[in-house]
C-alpha cells in the first residue's frame, strides 16, 4: 500500500499571511512540517498556490505542487495535488492520503505512523485524532473543536461548543466526570474517497460549525478516531509565536 503525505499551504492566511514561511531557528514553518511528516513518510509534498512557498519548497529539496487558488480547503488542494502528482508521474498510484497541516511544526511521527496503520483495515474510509482533554478551559474553548465517538472508535459529530452536555452537574467539575475529546486535525483517507469528499455540497451542521468533517458524516462517510496522547501546538496568529520560539533557540 502507497501513502503519500500532502501539506496544503497558501500564503493569504487571514489571520496570519506569510505564516509558511515564517523562520523557526532558521527554518521556515513549512519546512519544519516537510521534516516531520518525512520522518513517517517515504513520500511527502507541499500542495500551494503561491509562488513564494513554492520556491522555498524547492530550495530544501522538497516536493511540491502547484495548486488553484480558488480552493476553500485543504481537503480541496490535496483532492487537486494527488491528481496533479498522478498524471506527472503515471508509475506512482497512492492508495492513501494523508492531509497534514502546515501550521503544526511539532506534528509527530508517531501521529502520521498512527493513521497509516489504520489503513490494514480495509473498511476504514477516513482516519483522523483526537486527544482527551486536560485543560479544563479547553472544554469550553470555540477554538478547540471537540468531538464524541461511538463504540467503533467511529465519529458522531464534530463541534465547537461543548459535547456532551453534562446533566445536573456543575460545568465547573465537567472535566473531573467525563473525558473529553478534542480534535487533532490532521486527516488520512484512502484516495478514491477523498475525490468523493470534494464533490459534496455543504450541509446544514458544516455551515453551522464551520467544520468540513461534518458534512462527510451527514453524507454517510464513517470517519475512524484514534487517541493520541501527544499533544499539538499549531501556530494560528502572531501572538502563537511567542508560546513556541525557544524550542527552537
Amino acid at each position: 500500500m502507497q501513502i503519500v503525505g500532502i501539506i496544503p499551504s497558501r500564503y493569504d492566511s487571514t489571520r496570519f499571511p506569510g505564516k509558511p514561511l515564517l523562520d523557526l531557528g532558521g527554518k521556515t514553518m513549512i519546512q519544519r512540517v516537510y521534516g516531520q511528516s518525512s520522518k513517517a513518510l517515504e513520500w511527502v509534498y507541499v500542495a500551494t498556490d503561491d509562488e513564494r512557498i513554492y520556491n522555498n519548497v524547492l530550495s530544501f529539496g522538497g516536493n511540491v505542487i502547484m495548486t488553484s487558488k480558488d480552493h476553500k480547503t485543504g481537503t480541496d488542494r490535496c483532492s487537486e495535488a494527488i491528481k496533479i502528482i498522478h498524471e506527472i508521474n503515471k508509475d506512482l498510484h497512492f492508495d492513501v492520503v494523508i492531509n497534514i497541516q502546515g501550521d503544526e511544526p511539532f506534528i509527530k511521527p508517531e501521529q502520521i505512523r498512527i493513521l497509516m496503520s489504520c489503513f490494514d483495515n480495509k473498511s476504514i474510509q477516513i482516519a483522523t485524532l483526537a486527544k482527551h482533554i486536560t485543560v479544563k478551559e479547553e472544554i469550553f474553548s470555540p477554538n478547540i473543536v471537540k468531538l464524541i465517538r461511538n463504540n467503533n472508535s467511529q465519529a458522531i459529530y464534530f463541534s465547537r461548543s461543548v459535547i456532551p452536555f453534562i446533566r445536573n452537574e456543575n460545568p465547573e467539575n465537567w472535566h473531573k466526570v467525563y473525558s473529553f475529546l478534542k480534535h487533532i486535525g490532521i486527516y488520512a483517507f484512502r484516495t478514491s474517497v477523498l475525490k468523493e469528499l470534494t464533490l459534496l455540497s455543504s450541509t446544514p451542521t458544516e455551515l453551522a460549525e464551520s467544520l468540513e468533517q461534518n458534512r462527510w458524516i451527514e453524507n454517510g462517510y464513517s470517519i475512524h478516531v484514534e487517541i493520541t496522547e501527544f499533544e499539538t501546538m499549531a501556530i494560528d496568529t502572531p501572538q502563537d509565536i511567542e508560546k513556541v520560539k525557544h524550542f527552537f533557540n
